[in-house]
Parts: C-alpha cells; sequence; structure tokens
C-alpha cells in the first residue's frame, strides 16, 4: 500500500528536555506535598533516603488510602495487617538510622499480581483451586524486588490464571477502572492498573501474553511496558516467548527505574528523553479497516501524536504488507498449544467444575491442533518478523491504540461486539495488541486522554526488537510534551 502522509508539522516546540532522577533534600523539602501517596515513586524514594519522610509515615499514608478507597475499587487483594506492616516498617526506618540502605525502594510498599509468589501470602493465581496456597519462599522476580527494600503489603487482583482482558475472579471479584470502579480495569494486571491510577501503589508489576500491561495502562491512564522477551528472562533472543513480566508505573521516569530492579538483563543506567525531531512514526491506526475500534479511539490517538508531531517528530500512515487472518491464525495456534499444560485441570473433574469457560473452550482448542498447525503458525509468525524488520527500516517507531474498546462495565465479562462487528472469541476484541506480542517487541503504553464520559485511552508505541532503551526515552519525551497522566481520577468511595 502506498504510504500516505499523515500529519504535517504544524511548528516546531523548542523544548529543554531534563530527566530529574532525583532532587535535592533542601528542595524536595520545600516542596513536599502533605500526603505521601501523591509523589512519584522516584520522590517518594528521595523523601525515604534524604529522611524528609519516615517509613512508618509512609506505610501509614499508604495504608490509610487503601482503607479508605480499595472496597470500591478492589485492587489490592490479600492486603497483610496494618501491624505487621508497620512493624517491618519501623525496622526499615531502624536500618536507615544505622546507614543500612537496601535499595532504592526501601521501606516502600509494593504489591505484586497474584500470579507471582511471594513466600507468606495468598498465591491464589485468582483460581477457587489455589485459593489457599502460601507459598514459602519469593519468585526470582519478587527476591529483586525485596533486595531493593520493598515490603510487600499484598497482592493486587487478576483474572483466573491471567485468562483475559478483564480482572474478575471467583476468588477476589473483579476490580474497577481508577477512573469509574463501576467499570472494567482492563487484564490480566488490572489490580496493578487500579492501585497505580488510584495512588494506592507507587509501581506495579505485571505481566503481558496478550495486553496485560498494556491494557490496563490504557484503562487507568499509567504506563504500561512491555519489554523485550529477553530483558526479563536473559536468554537469547530466539525464540521469542509470547509472554512476558514488566513493569508499570505513574510516568515513565518511576516505570525505568522499576524495570532496572525487576529486569535480567541490563537495561542501561542513563535515559535521557528522546529528541523527537529525531523519530519517525508509522501509524497503523485500525488497519485500513480490518480492526473494529470504538468511536473516538482512533481520534485521541490521532491528536497525542498530533501534540508529538508538533513537538518535531515526522508521523506518517502506514499499512504493513501482511495478512492479518494469517496472523490471527497464528496468535490463537500458539496460544492455544500454550494451554497444554492445563490439561490435567480440564481431565480430573474435580477441578473442571472450577475452570472458568474460557480456559476450557482454550483447552479444547488445544486438543484439536495439530503439528501441521503449529508449524504453519510458526512459518506464519516467521513471515511477520520479516514484515517487522523491514517496517523498521523505515520507522523508529509503529503506533497503534492500546484497546479497541474504552473501558466497559466490569459486570461484563467481555465486549460480544464492537461498533456493530460480532467478536467471536472471548479475546478478538483485544486482537490490536498481537502485533507486537508476536514480534517480541519493547511496547509502551502512554495515554492519550479520556473520552466524553471520562473513559481514559492509551496508544502502543512499538519499537524494533532489542530497542527497550529508545522506546522508553520517547515515553520521556511524550510525559514531557502531554499532560494526560496529570489528570488524576475523581476518587470514589465505598
Amino acid at each position: 500500500m502506498k504510504r500516505r502522509t499523515f500529519l504535517q508539522n504544524s511548528g516546531k516546540l523548542s523544548l529543554a528536555l531534563t530527566f530529574p532522577y532525583s532532587l535535592t533534600n533542601q528542595s524536595f523539602a520545600a516542596t513536599m506535598p502533605s500526603d505521601l501517596t501523591s509523589l512519584t515513586a522516584i520522590e517518594l524514594s528521595t523523601a525515604i533516603k534524604e529522611k524528609q519522610a519516615s517509613c512508618v509515615e509512609v506505610m501509614q499514608a499508604y495504608l490509610d488510602r487503601i482503607h479508605k478507597y480499595n472496597v470500591a475499587y478492589n485492587a489490592i487483594v490479600s492486603l497483610q495487617s496494618d501491624d505487621d506492616l508497620l512493624q517491618q516498617a519501623r525496622a526499615a526506618d531502624a536500618e536507615l538510622a544505622q546507614g543500612n540502605y537496601r535499595g532504592w525502594m526501601h521501606g516502600m510498599p509494593h504489591a505484586v499480581k497474584d500470579l507471582t509468589a511471594v513466600r507468606g501470602i495468598p498465591y491464589t493465581s485468582g483460581s477457587l483451586m489455589y485459593k489457599d496456597r502460601v507459598p514459602d519462599q519469593d519468585s526470582a522476580m519478587v527476591s529483586r524486588i525485596r533486595d531493593a527494600g520493598a515490603i510487600f503489603i499484598g497482592k493486587t487482583n487478576t483474572p483466573e490464571f491471567g485468562l483475559g482482558s478483564q480482572s474478575y475472579n471467583p476468588v477476589y471479584g473483579a476490580t474497577g477502572c481508577a477512573y469509574n470502579p463501576e467499570l472494567t480495569s482492563g487484564g490480566s494486571s488490572g489490580g496493578a492498573g487500579s492501585g497505580l491510577g488510584t495512588q494506592m501503589l507507587p509501581v506495579a508489576d505485571g505481566s503481558d501474553m496478550m495486553g496485560s500491561l498494556r491494557n490496563p495502562g490504557a484503562f487507568n491512564n499509567v504506563i504500561g511496558y512491555r519489554p523485550s522477551t529477553n530483558v526479563m528472562s536473559g536468554r537469547d533472543a530466539s525464540p521469542r516467548p509470547l509472554s512476558t513480566s514488566g513493569p508499570m508505573g505513574r510516568n515513565t521516569a518511576d516505570t525505568i527505574q522499576f524495570l532496572k530492579t525487576i529486569a535480567v538483563k541490563d537495561v542501561g543506567d542513563s535515559f535521557n528523553p528522546l529528541n523527537l525531531a529525531t523519530a519517525k512514526i508509522g501509524w497503523l491506526g485500525n488497519l485500513d479497516g480490518y480492526l473494529a475500534l470504538e468511536n473516538g479511539i482512533e481520534q485521541l490517538c490521532e491528536g497525542s501524536l498530533s501534540m508529538v508531531a508538533d513537538a518535531g517528530a515526522a508521523v506518517d500512515s502506514v499499512m504493513p504488507d501482511y495478512n492479518f487472518d494469517d496472523l490471527w491464525f497464528c496468535w490463537t495456534t500458539l496460544r492455544h498449544m500454550g494451554r497444554a499444560s492445563m490439561q490435567r485441570f480440564y481431565d480430573d473433574p474435580a477441578t473442571r467444575d472450577l475452570l472458568k469457560p474460557e480456559m476450557i473452550w482454550e483447552i479444547e482448542q488445544s486438543q484439536i491442533l495439530t503439528e501441521g498447525d503449529r508449524a504453519r503458525a510458526n512459518a506464519y509468525r516467521g513471515d511477520w518478523l520479516r514484515e517487522l524488520d523491514r517496517l523498521f527500516m523505515q520507522y523508529d517507531f509503529l503506533a497503534i491504540p492500546t484497546a479497541q474498546v474504552f473501558p466497559y462495565p466490569k459486570t461484563t465479562h467481555w465486549p460480544t461486539e464492537i461498533e456493530g462487528r460480532a467478536m467471536d472469541t472471548y479475546h478478538r476484541w483485544m486482537e490490536i495488541v498481537i502485533l507486537g506480542s508476536l514480534g517480541g517487541l519493547p511496547v509502551i503504553n502512554v495515554p492519550v486522554g479520556f473520552d466524553a464520559a471520562g473513559r481514559p485511552m492509551g496508544i502502543q508505541i512499538m519499537g524494533n526488537f532489542g530497542e527497550d532503551k529508545k522506546v522508553l526515552e520517547f515515553g520521556l519525551a511524550y510525559d514531557q510534551v502531554t499532560d494526560f497522566l496529570q489528570q488524576r481520577p475523581n476518587m470514589v468511595e465505598a
């Protein structure tokens, strides 16, 4: 398809882009707000290190906020007792007084997505089969967070086994959007996204196969970052897995700082906002009508790209040279085959009745696929990787909306239609995220604003495999030319 010019740069903004990772003791003391939960994670870390706020004061502020609002939003689950958490905070203060600074998260509260083990805290995966499971050791990622000084206050809610982009389960119920708790927070890192958006957490971890870091980022007006798939594993680039863990933050700087804590692969120390005048962005839109999008999403995304273009970036509309029906076959085949490990739960009548219908359907689909289907899917994926290589020869980044719908009622399991177009599977409405997932690409969700009903939306900015630093530096620059992250929700009490 012949490339079309999308936006003309209407004037260039001369920006003095700076990235303050820390503040001096004196300047911070003069600007520290009365509500510690409103500080960014980096600011909070500075306040603790410089002894402008004690770990006990920080923990109490977060617990007060959680007790006030979490009943309405249901972002934090398995919350530990106040007495125990405050005792851990007092111990963190004592360590700091003795000169033992454990790391940038020293004394900061943290809740881990409930698909990951934290010793001594329930690990349910949102399933009744595991409602009483309590691990006696941390996962590797949790060990890195603990080593950075964090205090684990509980878990963040997730759908059963992380399946679906709507965070409800039979153990804890549904999680609400930070901007309207009657709407979904997305998923599967929905508790993480809502916890950040409501300022009940400083940073959050999550995982992403089919947009599970990106979709909650968009639905809660925060940053969700899916790294290149070798960043969290440290393994060779090939083959690239479909899923990876990653960070979420209230802004890109916090997200970077947390990524440096949880990553296995070194992502670098020095990050500076990208000079947007050097950036070339390919805007994918709705893939020339292939994808159904709720009215208003493309307009918000194009409005945000106009701001990026005003800052100097070149933005063109582009259509990949690819049959996206083949990409969907590729995605569903590889995804279904990955459910073979759940077969034992399906075969056992005692556990099969505890599985959600979507999981049963995925397992049944895995049973009818053949090795020929797998080979065909991998061939299609190889074609897609080659097309991505071609596109990244022309563009620094590819942009596409993060979701195909705005946040919808949390009582609805999944959208069955978009603008009159039927969704034939429970995850077809999130097809828009598979372009990055199948590429194993670094993808950042950045916010693009709100519709007339106040529902948030985001845009995915995809970089070439391994170019995590470049994508994150785009995020830093984007934070500085937009103000969407400063638009906080009107909080609702139960």
